[in-house]
């Protein structure tokens, strides 16, 4: 194992150079290329000006070499063992201390990796709390729809994973801000940003005028949660459909009601069937767990419903409450899609694994069902989630380029779409090393976790 390991280490240098090499191809072969006559083009500088801004790229980039030695200038740079360099860049010497610089970006005029840093911590929030919902999820959908095989909530979330998973990202992005973030229908929900700036300014979390009226508010959510979820639980089929179905009813009513233009008669009809309809829907599930957590959710929003209307005085929504309600149109953009192709493939997995050998052996040893599921098929039915989870460490730091774009989010992914646009050699260069890196460790990581998932795999 350590053999194997120390092998594919050493393997991701040159494939770590292999991908440089191209994208910076790519980027001299490009038509105009990268000179520093096409950085400071358009500037309107003075003739003296734009010499010497000219002469300034061409001392700090080399743009006036050749490719190669640009790209090796580049590349010592980068490295933290190689030569080191003068102002007017020629060899000093030889260190193995030097460190790693990264160069200054084109387009920002400062340095890359403190660019980076700052848009870092977007992408990871994003991807933090996207990432686990789109897990938890597929794998319930998935071993569910798997281990009843045939079964209304088979058919049922087969062709809702389907009809997700085939509508684009950025059409649901579009259609989320038109109707939910436009002052036309519900403007529910912010248009761009993370935050506000006046949130800046607000306390960390939402109050009133007093903490009572804090707790009064949570402990209302809390009600309503216990509530309907023992409800969802315990409670007969006719009982719960009937609660989830008004509750759709009423949520349609309210929906329409809250338009801006006057409604006729005949939306509040649709929605108030539609989401009723949907509502008995969830209450007649059989599967209890997703049933459970539905009907708690809704618990929760009723009870914050109710407190919001006894409550008196200015609610202040707070910093938390305000990047959570910027939070969740780019969450459901980035998670419907992913949590849609992952509950199938789970399936898929768990499917071929439910009829094998080895679990018909554990039933036959009296061995629960769920002990089969989740102690035998489960482990062995893990090794296609674990491929695809390898490219998760690059998505971290590559971000979302379309729901970034869409929702004006200042992310890695926007970041690097404004570079390529921008030209910014360094720029794009640097995410690029970062992106292959994460890349090759995940795959690595995936390698190792499909030892652990399956003994049968061994890498000695």
């Amino acid at each position: 194992m350590y053999t194997y390991l120390i092998r594919r280490l050493l393997l991701m240098i040159p494939t770590l150079l292999g991908i440089t090499v191209v994208v910076f191809t790519v980027m001299a072969a490009s038509p105009g290329g990268i000179s520093a006559q096409s950085l400071v083009e358009g500037q309107n500088l003075e003739p003296e000006a734009k010499k010497a801004l000219e002469d300034y790229y061409n001392r700090i980039y080399g743009l006036d070499q050749p490719a190669p030695v640009q790209y090796l200038r580049w590349l010592n740079n980068v490295s933290p063992i190689g030569f080191t360099l003068d102002q007017n860049g020629h060899i000093t010497g030889f260190s193995f201390t030097k460190g790693s610089n990264f160069g200054r970006s084109f387009l920002y005029g400062r340095p890359v990796l403190d660019v980076i840093g700052e848009r870092l911590p977007v992408t990871l929030l994003l991807n933090l709390v996207s990432i686990p919902l789109v897990y938890i999820i597929a794998i319930t959908i998935g071993v569910r729809a798997a281990t009843q095989r045939g079964s209304p909530f088979d058919v049922g979330s087969g062709a809702v994973m389907l009809g997700l998973w085939s509508v684009p990202t950025m059409l649901t992005g579009v259609v989320l801000i038109g109707f939910f973030a436009s002052d036309q229908y519900w403007h529910w929900f912010p248009t761009a940003g993370l935050s506000q700036r006046a949130a800046l300014d607000m306390p960390f979390l939402p109050h009133w005028g007093s903490v009572t009226q804090v707790l009064v508010l949570f402990g209302l959510m809390m009600t309503g949660a216990a509530l309907l979820g023992a409800l969802g639980r315990a409670g007969s089929v006719y009982l719960r459909t009937a609660v989830t179905a008004t509750f759709g009813v009423a949520f349609g009513v309210l929906m329409v009601h809250s338009l801006p233009n006057p409604p006729g008669l005949v939306l509040y009809g649709v929605f108030a069937l539609g989401l009723g309809g949907l509502g008995g829907l969830i209450g007649f599930m059989e599967f209890a767990a997703l049933r459970t957590a539905i009907m708690a959710l809704l618990g929760m929003f009723a009870g914050a419903l109710v407190a919001t209307h006894v409550q008196h005085g200015e609610f202040v929504r707070g910093f938390l409450l305000d990047r959570v309600w910027h939070l969740v149109l780019p969450v459901i953009c980035l998670t419907y899609g992913g949590f849609a192709f992952l509950a199938r493939l789970t399936r898929t997995s768990v499917l071929e694994n439910l009829l094998s050998d080895y679990a018909r052996t554990a039933r036959a040893k009296g061995v629960s069902e769920p002990q089969v599921v989740w102690r035998h098929v489960f482990r062995n039915s893990l090794l296609p989630l674990i491929t695809v989870s390898a490219s998760l460490l690059p998505a971290l730091l590559a971000g979302s380029v379309i729901v970034e774009s869409i929702f004006s989010i200042d992310g890695m992914g926007k970041l690097a779409i404004e570079a390529v646009k921008g030209r910014d050699r360094e720029m794009v260069l640097s995410i690029t090393l970062i992106s292959g890196l994460l890349t090759l460790v995940g795959y690595l990581i995936a390698d190792i976790c499909y030892a652990i998932a399956d003994p049968r795999v061994s890498y000695d």
